[in-house]
């Protein structure tokens, strides 16, 4: 984003701080909330977290539950909100790149990502759909429907494609506000 914020000669108009870090699930966030968001008194914040809270629960039995998940994710919202900070909402984008539907978690991915929509309507947050935006590129790029490649690495970790999708798509978020 900071690349593409230079091109369009708008590098001084933002300051991007990153926060995320690599394992976390909602829970984290919340945990980590004051030291790491709060107090940088930022004017927009940017949650994106879902894929490892559905992933780790199969694959490490750490994930979080949806009603946990909706829950811990309405507190976040709540508490910045209360900050007066300007928030965007991420869908969870994919763990497995398949279109036919067979990426075994598809079906939670998608729960959760209901759940990130309805909070974003019902708080009037900006929404950042990444869930349908790679379903989508993956049905047009991915005649193969091969598991990983086309955005990511591995299913879940994102390739340079990839995170060209997501830069592009936060950044219109982010000037549009």
């Amino acid at each position: 984003m900071g690349e593409m914020l230079s091109a369009g000669g708008k590098s001084a108009d933002y300051d991007l701080i990153g926060a995320g870090i690599s394992g976390n699930k909602v829970y984290d966030l919340f945990l980590r909330l004051e030291k790491d968001v709060l107090e940088k008194k930022p004017d927009v914040v940017v949650i994106y977290v879902g894929v490892n809270d559905v992933w780790h629960k199969r694959s490490y039995g750490t994930g979080t539950d949806a009603d946990k998940f909706g829950r811990f994710y309405e507190a976040l919202i709540s508490k910045m909100r209360d900050a007066g900070i300007k928030l965007i909402l991420c869908t969870p984008a994919c763990i497995g790149e398949k279109t036919d539907c067979s990426n075994s978690q598809d079906g939670e991915l998608n729960q959760y990502s209901q759940i990130i929509r309805e909070l974003a309507s019902t708080y009037r947050c900006t929404l950042c759909d990444f869930r349908t935006a790679f379903l989508n590129y993956n049905v047009e790029h991915n005649p193969d429907n091969k598991e990983k490649g086309i955005l990511t690495t591995d299913g879940v970790h994102l390739n340079d494609t990839g995170n060209q999708l997501v830069a592009q798509m936060l950044l219109e978020k982010i000037t549009g506000i």
